[in-house]
C-alpha cells in the first residue's frame, strides 16, 4: 500500500470560552480519522489552534480587566488541556494571533489587490450609538428575515441555514447595550467572489464535499456569489489592513488562515517537512478540513476562493459534524446539559463520550443527540458488557490455569478467520468516516465472539482433565478475537487500547496486526479496565454544570 501525506485541521474554537462537549463532536471526529490513518501507517499531520482575533475577544477582555493577548493565551493553554484529556492529540496548536499568521495573511490579501479580487465600498452598518462602535455581526441578534425565526444572529440563520446583514433584521437589536442600532455609513473592503465563481463550481462538484454541502452551494451559485466584506473598522482586535487607516482584517479572513500558520509554525522546528508540499503542490500531498456544519460557508466558498486567489492548493475534502442536542433538546445551562468538558472530567471517563460520539457519527451533517439515560446503557452494555467481557471471560483462566500463557493454537480458526475477515470493510468505513456503522459492526463481532464462548463453556472445560487442553484453545481464540477488536476499536478508544497492549504485553497495535493471532505467549495477569457508569455519576456532572452557571440568568 502506497503511503499517504495527509494535513488535517479541526476548526479552530474561538479563544472566548472554554470548551463543552458540543465542540467536541468535531473534535473528536478528527482525531479518530487521524488514528486510523496512522494505524494504516500513512504520514499525518494534526494541526489546531486557537481563533483569537475579532470583537468579541476584545470586549471579553474588557470585562475581565486583561488584555486581549493575555486572555487569549490562557484560553488556548486551557483548550488544548481539555483537548489532551479527551485523547484529542494535535501535533501544533498554536493561534491565529501570531506572527506566522499576519504574514500569511497579508501575503494572501496583497495578492488579491494584484489580481483585482478587491473593491471598495461605502455601505450602511449597524452602530451603537450608546457604546459608540459600530456592531459585528453576531453582536446584532432579530428575527430571520427569510423564515421568521427569532433570536438569531446578524450573519446567519441557525434555523433556516439563510445568511444576511444585520440591517436586514427584523427588530434587531444590540447584544451589548440591548438598543435598537442605528445605520452609519463606513467605506469597506470587499472581496470580489465572483471573480473566482467558475473555480468554485469546479471544485464543489468534483467530491471534494458533502453531497448535501455541495448541492446547498450549488443553489447559492445559481443566486448568484455575493462580494464578501473582509474589513472591519476600529476598535477591533486583530490586524491591521496594510494601507488603510483603522481598518482591520475581519477576524473570517485570517481564521482559515490560521491553518497554515500553525502548520508553517511546526515545520520551522520540524525542518524535514516542507510547507509548500502541503499548500502549494497537491500532487502528492492531501488537505482535509474537520469543522462544524455553522462554518461551511466561509470553508467551502470563501476559503478556497482566496487560496485560488494567492496560488496556494485547495482543500482535498472538508467534513461537516452537525449539532450536538442533549436529551433530544438544545443544550440548556439551567437543565444542567450545557456541560463543560472539565465538568464531564470530574465524573466520568472520556473514554465513554469518544464512544458514544462515534456510535452516533456519519458521513452526512446530521445533528446527533446524546441522550444521557442511552449513554450510560450503551456504554456500559457495549464496552463492559460485550467488549471487555470477552477478555475477563476468558484471562482468568489463562491466568491461573495456565501460567499467563496463550496457547499455541486455535480451538477454530473458522472463527478467527470471521474476525479477520472484517479488516478491509471496516477500514473502508473509517476512511468515508461512517463510525456508527463500523460501531455495529464491531459489537457484531463482539457478540459472536460472547456466544461461541458461551457455546464452548470454558468453565466447565477446565474442569475435566479430558478438555484442559481444549479450554486453553479456547480462551486463546477468545483473548484473540478480543485483541482484533481492540485493533478496530483503537482510533475511537485509544486510552483503553494503551491498556490492552500492556494485558497482552505487545507493541502499540497496528490495523494489520488484526491479521495474525497472538499464540504461545505470555500475558499479564488481567486487571478491569473500565467501571461501569453509573446514574449517581451523571446526575453530579448534571448537577455541577448547574452550579456552575448559577446566576447567569442564562436558559
Amino acid at each position: 500500500m502506497q503511503k499517504r501525506n495527509i494535513l488535517v485541521t479541526n476548526a479552530l474554537p474561538y479563544a472566548n470560552g472554554p470548551i463543552h462537549i458540543g465542540h467536541l463532536v468535531g473534535y473528536i471526529q478528527g482525531d479518530i480519522w487521524v488514528r486510523f490513518q496512522r494505524m494504516q501507517g500513512h504520514h499525518v499531520h494534526f494541526i489546531c489552534g486557537s481563533d483569537a482575533h475579532g470583537t468579541p475577544i476584545m470586549i471579553k477582555a474588557q470585562q475581565l480587566g486583561m488584555s486581549p493577548e493575555q486572555m487569549v493565551t490562557e484560553m488556548g493553554q486551557q483548550q488544548l488541556q481539555d483537548f489532551h484529556a479527551f485523547d484529542v492529540i494535535f501535533d501544533n496548536f498554536y493561534t491565529t494571533h501570531s506572527p506566522e499568521n499576519k504574514a500569511l495573511a497579508e501575503e494572501i490579501y496583497q495578492a488579491l489587490v494584484a489580481r483585482d479580487d478587491i473593491e471598495r465600498k461605502t455601505i450602511q452598518q449597524a452602530f451603537d450609538a450608546e457604546k459608540h462602535m459600530f456592531l459585528p455581526d453576531r453582536f446584532v441578534k432579530g428575527t430571520c428575515p427569510k423564515c421568521g425565526a427569532l433570536e438569531q444572529y446578524g450573519d446567519n440563520c441557525e434555523a433556516c441555514g439563510a445568511t444576511y446583514t444585520p440591517t436586514e433584521l427584523i427588530n434587531p437589536v444590540s447584544v451589548l447595550s440591548g438598543t435598537t442600532p442605528i445605520e452609519k455609513e463606513s467605506e469597506h473592503l470587499f472581496f470580489k467572489l465572483k471573480n473566482h465563481q467558475d473555480k468554485l463550481r469546479a471544485w464543489v462538484t468534483q467530491g471534494h464535499l458533502q453531497p448535501e454541502v455541495a448541492n446547498k452551494l450549488l443553489e447559492w451559485f445559481d443566486a448568484g456569489l455575493q462580494n464578501w466584506d473582509i474589513s472591519r473598522d476600529a476598535p477591533y482586535f486583530g490586524f491591521p489592513i496594510p494601507g488603510e487607516d483603522n481598518k482591520y482584517f475581519y477576524v473570517w479572513l485570517d481564521a482559515p488562515v490560521g491553518y497554515m500558520a500553525s502548520f508553517k509554525q511546526y515545520c520551522e522546528s520540524h525542518p524535514e517537512i516542507n510547507f509548500d508540499d502541503y499548500w502549494r503542490d497537491d500532487s502528492h500531498s492531501e488537505l482535509y478540513h474537520f469543522i462544524g456544519k455553522d462554518i461551511i460557508y466561509f470553508h467551502s466558498l470563501f476559503w478556497p476562493a482566496m487560496l485560488d486567489g494567492a496560488g496556494f492548493r485547495l482543500p482535498s475534502g472538508i467534513y461537516a459534524n452537525g449539532y450536538l442536542t442533549v436529551n433530544g433538546k438544545k443544550m440548556s445551562k439551567s437543565r444542567g446539559t450545557f456541560i463543560s468538558a472539565k465538568h464531564y472530567l470530574q465524573h466520568l471517563e472520556p473514554e465513554f463520550l469518544r464512544y458514544y460520539y462515534a456510535a452516533k457519527l456519519n458521513q452526512r451533517i446530521d445533528d446527533i443527540d446524546l441522550n444521557l439515560e442511552d449513554f450510560v446503557a450503551r456504554n456500559n452494555s457495549d464496552l463492559i458488557g460485550k467488549v471487555i467481557n470477552i477478555a475477563s471471560r476468558c484471562a482468568g483462566f489463562i491466568n491461573k490455569r495456565f501460567d499467563n500463557k496463550l496457547a499455541s493454537t486455535l480451538s477454530d480458526e473458522t472463527v478467527f478467520a470471521e474476525f479477520t475477515a472484517a479488516s478491509n470493510g471496516i477500514a473502508e468505513l473509517y476512511e468515508t468516516r461512517q463510525f456508527s456503522k463500523l460501531i455495529r459492526q464491531v459489537m457484531e463481532l463482539a457478540d459472536r465472539a460472547n456466544q461461541y464462548i458461551a457455546e464452548e463453556q470454558p468453565w466447565v472445560q477446565v474442569k475435566n482433565p479430558d478438555t484442559l487442553a481444549q479450554a486453553h484453545k479456547v480462551c486463546t481464540l477468545g483473548l484473540n478475537c478480543f485483541r482484533v477488536i481492540m485493533v478496530y476499536l483503537k482510533p475511537v478508544l485509544p486510552a483503553l487500547a494503551t491498556k490492552v497492549e500492556d494485558f497482552f504485553q505487545i507493541e502499540p497495535l497496528q490495523w494489520q496486526d488484526s491479521q495474525q493471532a497472538l499464540l504461545n505467549h505470555s500475558i499479564e495477569t488481567f486487571k478491569p479496565l473500565m467501571q461501569r457508569i453509573t446514574s449517581e455519576q451523571i446526575e453530579a456532572m448534571q448537577q455541577a454544570a448547574v452550579d456552575a452557571h448559577a446566576g447567569e440568568g442564562i436558559p
